[in-house]
């Protein structure tokens, strides 16, 4: 009894060791991966591998799928693409139902169907296909550096044999081989001649991500050397996108400028002459808008600081540096575009507002009406923006980039880098412009508020930068490094041509010397003053009177330093220190010792306020033994799916 007991017991025992070390051995794995290279005497490859692998229905569920680089980069940096054609797929000896799909440097092959899955257990697939390109010619010799395997595989591979068949009566010069993970030179492979060839095989299991690499030299003249016209059709195949892209971008560029030559050029400065007072008729508004010959959100906030001075509203900047507008209910003369934005900043019974973004649905309607009249009743009659030249130069550059992409490694990946860079590598554009003019407006002024709005904007602009950086270096693993300069200098020449295309007509250049010669007046120095006869006085009345056209032409900082200077020379009257206050303005800004100061700050943090709430929330060898595992051609990898 206690015997059978013991039987009992043990052969418990053995059935439960024998259930774990089933579970233990039961994975996926390539228990055997056996390669037949056949250089052909026209220089190309036939590759037939034969995969057998063990499937447990985990990762190996429909079938494989086999990774074969195509994209290669030489010892000089050169890109290049090698020939590949499939010729046959089964499993099991049997056809089987395929799909390839285009990865970042070669293709991937999926063997089996999608909607069907395996039986677990033993398959066998076979894999034929024909590549170009792939042998290295050498002084006296010429060689094939394959690898067998690839290093891709997430499988341990059991074994792994190559034979290399050369073309008929080429002898076996030397040899070389590599095992381990890529970069590794590994020995773990025996040889042995044949026939027509030489046979490498593994001596010990290779670990997922480990491969087999094979080098294999033969005397030059058995098989065909590409000729000279073929070497030139294989340099622009290679280099297709860097043709299209350099093509394109000098069509580009010759149709902006011969555009340019046309309608573009600026006609003739005439002599400035200084003016004392801003030409009759034009409103801060509409100087700015005539000489930036666009709106931008200065233009917004001069034609709301003009509305303050004369009376018709007054600017309140509370602790939180937040601005409140509120309507004062004099009757004031308004140009006709500032009766335009106040009739919707104001409306009806709402006699305030703040400029915040709860706001921005009245702000951007006042903003809009501003530059909607602007728009009517002084574009094309001062200046022509050319748009309609614009499109074609847009439409040339997406033609471009479009027969770029279709060369792309990866057309769909780089199709949406690409998209996606279009509008952030416009916004970094405008960001870094602002960046540089703040920058020299700090340079060129005289107080440090300037220079703190210089070094916010410079780190701002570094994280947009940094999206920059990225979206290239992606651009590039999905193009090629060409596409991305070569897309980037598109988008270059066409934000620079925007700008350049603007030109004023002959009313407006006339116009914009009279506004340039009332900006000297603005911006003259105490030294400089001399030569100015019957300068007018200055007053608090002038000072607040001209601020407006000050910040419109962008001479805050000079016109505010006039003034600055008769504060500090005066011990009594209207500029008495301490007795000076606008009476339309009221915040923790104003410093009647620091007008400079105040200027810059209405002028630049006001209008960063009305922005924010107007808006809307072959070439090595290797059987030297200067190769590798996962060097020379082939390669790649595989999985299950």
């Amino acid at each position: 009894m206690l015997s059978l007991r013991k039987i009992s017991v043990a052969a418990l025992l053995l059935l439960t060791g024998l259930v774990f070390a089933g579970q233990a051995t039961a994975q996926e794995i390539i228990r055997n991966f056996e390669s037949n290279i056949w250089v052909n005497p026209d220089a190309s490859l036939t590759v037939r591998e034969k995969i057998t692998v063990i499937s447990e229905g985990r990762e190996i569920r429909r079938g494989i799928f086999r990774d074969i680089p195509t994209d290669y980069t030489d010892d000089n940096g050169n890109q290049f693409r090698v020939g590949l054609k499939i010729e046959k797929i089964t499993r099991d000896g049997q056809p089987e139902p395929y799909h390839t799909e285009r990865r970042s440097n070669g293709i991937r092959i999926y063997i089996g169907d999608k909607d069907v899955f395996i039986l677990d257990g033993q398959h066998t697939y076979g894999i034929t296909y024909r590549t170009t390109r792939q042998i290295g010619f050498f002084d006296g010799y010429d060689e094939i550096y394959w690898n067998v395997t690839g290093n891709g595989w997430s499988f341990e591979i059991v074994k792994a044999s190559a034979r290399v068949h050369l073309p008929e009566g080429a002898p076996v010069l030397k040899y070389s081989g590599y095992t381990g993970f890529q970069g590794d030179k590994g020995t773990a492979f025996a040889t042995r001649d044949f026939t027509d060839g030489m046979e490498f095989f593994t001596t010990r299991p290779l670990e997922p991500y480990q491969g087999l690499t094979i080098a294999v030299a033969f005397p030059s003249g058995y098989i065909t050397q590409p000729s000279e016209m073929e070497e030139i059709g294989y340099l622009l195949a290679d280099n297709q996108i860097l043709l299209i892209g350099t093509g394109g971008l000098a069509i580009l560029a010759l149709y902006y400028f011969l555009v340019w030559w046309r309608v573009g050029r600026d006609p003739a400065a005439g002599t400035i002459v200084p003016l004392y007072e801003p030409p009759e008729g034009y409103s801060p508004a509409a100087m700015r808008y005539i000489r930036e010959m666009g709106f931008d959100n200065k233009v917004f906030s001069a034609a709301i600081i003009s509305m303050a001075v004369k009376g018709y509203l007054t600017i309140r900047e509370d602790d939180s540096g937040n601005y409140i507008l509120k309507r004062t209910g004099k009757k004031v003369p308004l140009s006709l575009g500032e009766k335009a934005a106040a009739s919707w900043l104001l409306k009806g019974a709402n006699d305030q507002i703040e400029l915040k973004q709860k706001n921005h649905a009245t702000i951007q309607k006042a903003r809009d009406n501003l530059k909607e009249w602007l728009r009517t009743e002084y574009e094309k009659t001062y200046f022509s923006t050319n748009r309609i030249y614009f499109i074609p130069g847009v439409v040339i550059s997406l033609i471009v980039v479009g027969l770029m992409l279709l060369s792309a490694r990866d057309q769909a990946a780089a199709l949406f880098i690409s998209v996606w860079l279009t509008g952030w590598t416009a916004g970094v554009y405008f960001m870094l412009r602002r960046g540089y003019r703040a920058w020299m407006d700090f340079l060129s002024g005289r107080n440090a508020l300037s220079g703190i709005g210089a070094i916010l904007l410079t780190i701002m602009a570094i994280p947009f930068l940094g999206g920059e950086i990225a979206g290239l270096i992606f651009f590039i693993d999905a193009a090629s490094p060409a596409a991305a300069v070569l897309f980037l200098l598109l988008q270059v020449i066409n934000l620079v041509f925007y700008h350049l295309l603007k030109a004023p007509t002959l009313l407006g250049r006339k116009m914009m010397d009279k506004f340039a010669g009332f900006a000297d007046f603005l911006s003259v120095t105490e030294k400089d003053r001399m030569n100015f006869f019957n300068s007018p006085e200055r007053t608090p009345e002038l000072f607040e009177r001209y601020l407006p056209f000050a910040i419109a032409l962008d001479v805050e900082n000079a016109w505010a330093d006039q003034f600055s200077n008769a504060f500090a020379n005066a011990h009594e009257g209207p500029w008495q220190r301490g007795s000076y206050r606008p009476s339309w303005y009221n915040g923790r800004h104003f410093n009647s010792s620091n007008l400079a100061g105040f200027s810059t700050s209405l002028g630049r943090g006001f209008t960063s306020a009305i922005s924010s709430a107007s808006t809307a929330p072959g070439s090595s060898s290797g059987s030297s033994g200067g190769g590798s595992s996962g060097g020379g051609g082939g390669g790649g990898g595989g999985g299950g799916w």
